[in-house]
């Protein structure tokens, strides 16, 4: 199997990188890595260190987007944390609360964990909260609707350059195939 599919239909990532997407790096960047993922996802978790290894390695030359794709029915607090997210990203805090949430450890998203973590980032809690995530339900909804007709069926899904990436979650095979082609333009 390649690691970079260019030949699945439903591999090219859709829709590409945007202003409405949560990124780190610069627009300009060389390289484009992009996550599906779900705050309580075991696989997910493990990838965060690995991704961020991948940042630090590429620095500039790397642009990381983070999407949702909340897998409610088998994790039952994974829509309430990335609406709690979408909130704080309005309150210019989504990363900060992302972080919160992928804190080391078994995942805490009840509630009150996602109060907390509201609180470690810098968000009032109650904006994380029901009823007032119901001003983003729409946003993670049209998100994970998206992705599914993307071809994103389960976490982590990633795209390396605009494209599904189907390798290995570690430092060397992500840094592999981002440099192996360059974004296209």
């Amino acid at each position: 199997m390649h690691a970079v599919c260019r030949r699945c239909p439903i591999s090219p990532l859709d829709p590409p990188v945007g202003p409405y997407d949560h990124t780190l790096g610069p627009s300009t960047a060389e390289f484009t890595l992009v996550e599906y993922g779900d705050y309580e996802c075991p696989y997910c978790r493990a990838a965060v260190p690995v991704i961020g290894q991948v940042r630090e390695r590429l620095g500039d030359r790397l642009r990381f987007a983070f999407r949702h794709f909340p897998l409610h029915e088998l994790h039952p607090h994974a829509l309430a944390a990335a609406l709690a997210a979408e909130m704080a990203a309005l309150e210019g805090r989504f990363w900060e609360m992302h972080d919160a949430m992928f804190a080391p450890g078994p995942p805490r998203l009840s509630q009150d964990d996602l109060a907390r973590h509201a609180e470690t980032a810098g968000v009032p809690p109650e904006r994380v909260l029901w009823p007032a995530t119901r001003k983003v339900e729409d946003r993670v909804e049209a998100g994970f609707n998206a992705a599914v007709r993307g071809g994103v069926r389960g976490t982590p899904t990633l795209f390396v350059n605009g494209y599904q990436y189907h390798g290995d979650v570690t430092l060397e095979a992500l840094t592999a195939a981002l440099e192996q082609e360059p974004v296209s333009s």
